[in-house]
């Protein structure tokens, strides 16, 4: 046997190996997925939120918006907010250095004026320059931060520095969430008596074509663009199968930054955000698990499968290939950050489960799918077809599409949010054109963070979003 052979067989076989792991994995996140969707649904029909609503009982909450050049949607997403339905909560918008009149804008629209206020330094941050209140009392829930720009983990340190309720929920300002969403967010913290819940996070839906009054929700639209459509699918497949199934094994890595919860006391100890990374979501998770599994102490992250929380997807390639490009490399930095874990027993399931799962089908996929599509297209041009890595090939796409048509029968069958049947059809024909178009741009752009991490570029990347003033009934 030549050593080519031999290279192909190993190249050949490993990737099969791989995809078969693969298949697995998926099969039994789905089976996870259904029954803890179930369990959850069925202790949830016996909940009755209008007593949490009014109750002073309810855990104290903060919500903490980062804004950063968002003056064409701050004004409907901060009444938005204000409109919550939720009895012990304050609202903490922070402008972190916008270049555009959003702080103009806010003062204008809320009647602030600035206050004399003392920042409580519990997580180092860059300077504050006011802190700002209302008039009118119609807005007492509201506080206005304004602070030299640091990015948007320095943004939500300072958020923590000022909040002073128990826990808080970090939204993206550009995110619309639904009325009752901080009452089921609460529910964790309140029903686990035997752990300490330190996070929760919600399910985040894409809004772009949806009907949006005041800063509300009021009518559910599938997106009229393709690829606002193909990341609903993305966001409904990922929300409800993947993080509810690591919720049943309480192996959670990841709360989205778009929505999420936590518990204050805990994240100060932690040190807050680290504003050295790009995925300082993730890393605040994962360093908040490290924290409690060495101190021996039961705890759980949790999830909320309701969908709560809706947020303006990337409209162009360029923008959704800048924003997967940030994601791959938030991970990367979180997993190297945090590689004492891998395979660690001393860390439970997150070390021996969490970890490696993360490591080798989120952090790696992309690089060996990316080389496989490689390797084929240079054995067809030398004229050496690879039937065998073609077939692996078939075999992979056919089971990702059956897992997206699965994921669109879950949400059928659970949350409905898109009623008309032509919806559904469109959504399983997403899911058949997905893998060919939509998919290979993701491999690429996760491709390119790897490779702007090693040449170390680490900016964020301008998201330009066009508001949802900008959403026409449909």
């Amino acid at each position: 046997m030549s050593w080519q052979t031999f290279i192909f067989h190993i190249f050949t076989y490993g990737i099969l190996l791989y995809s078969i792991v693969l298949m697995i994995c998926y099969v039994l996140i789905g089976a996870f997925s259904v029954i803890e969707t179930r369990n959850y649904l069925n202790k949830n029909s016996f909940t009755d939120y209008r007593v949490l609503a009014s109750s002073t009982e309810a855990p104290s909450m903060s919500i903490l918006a980062p804004a950063y050049n968002e003056a064409s949607t701050i004004i409907e997403n901060v009444r938005s907010l204000l409109s919550l339905h939720y009895n012990n909560l304050e609202v903490i918008i922070v402008n972190d250095g916008s270049k555009d009149d959003s702080l103009e804008k806010l003062i204008s629209a809320y009647d602030l004026y600035k206050i004399d206020f003392f920042v409580n330094q519990h997580i180092k941050t860059k300077p504050v320059k006011g802190v700002y209140k209302s008039h009118n009392p119609v807005y007492r829930k509201l506080i206005v931060v304004d602070k030299v720009n640091g990015g948007k983990a320095d943004a939500l340190n300072v958020g923590i520095n000022i909040a002073k309720n128990n826990y808080f929920v970090c939204i993206d300002v550009d995110c619309v969430l639904e009325q009752d969403a901080l009452l089921k967010l609460a529910k964790p913290f309140l029903e686990n008596s035997t752990q300490r819940v330190i996070a929760a996070g919600g399910v985040v839906r894409i809004a772009n074509s949806c009907e949006i009054e005041g800063g509300r929700l009021v009518q559910v639209n599938l997106a009229k663009k393709f690829l606002p459509r193909v990341q609903t699918l993305e966001y409904i497949r990922a929300f409800l199968l993947s993080r509810m199934a690591w919720t049943r094994l309480n192996g959670l890595l990841l709360i989205s930054g778009a929505f999420g919860a936590f518990d204050r006391e805990i994240v100060i100890k932690c040190g807050g955000y680290n504003p050295n990374t790009v995925g300082e979501d993730m890393e605040l998770v994962v360093r908040m698990r490290c924290y409690m599994e060495e101190r021996d102490e039961a705890y759980r992250v949790s999830f909320i499968p309701d969908p709560l929380c809706w947020t303006e997807a990337p409209t162009t390639f360029k923008i959704l290939g800048r924003q997967r490009n940030r994601w791959a490399r938030g991970t990367i930095e979180t997993l190297k950050l945090h590689k004492k874990m891998f395979l660690n027993p001393r860390y439970g399931l997150l070390g021996m489960l969490s970890y490696p799962y993360w490591l080798f089908f989120e952090f790696l996929a992309p690089i060996i799918e990316f080389f496989g599509i490689l390797s084929i297209i240079i054995y067809c041009l030398i004229g050496s077809i690879n039937w065998s890595a073609l077939l692996i090939m078939a075999g992979v796409i056919c089971i990702g599409i059956l897992y997206s048509i699965f994921a669109i029968m879950m949400e059928v069958l659970t949350y409905n949010q898109y009623k008309r049947k032509k919806d559904i059809l469109r959504l399983m024909l997403v899911a058949v054109v997905e893998p060919f178009i939509f998919h290979p741009f993701v491999v690429w752009s996760a491709i390119r963070g790897n490779i702007d991490l090693l040449r170390k570029h680490n900016g964020w990347g301008e998201m330009t979003r066009q508001g949802f003033a900008a959403q026409k009934k449909v």
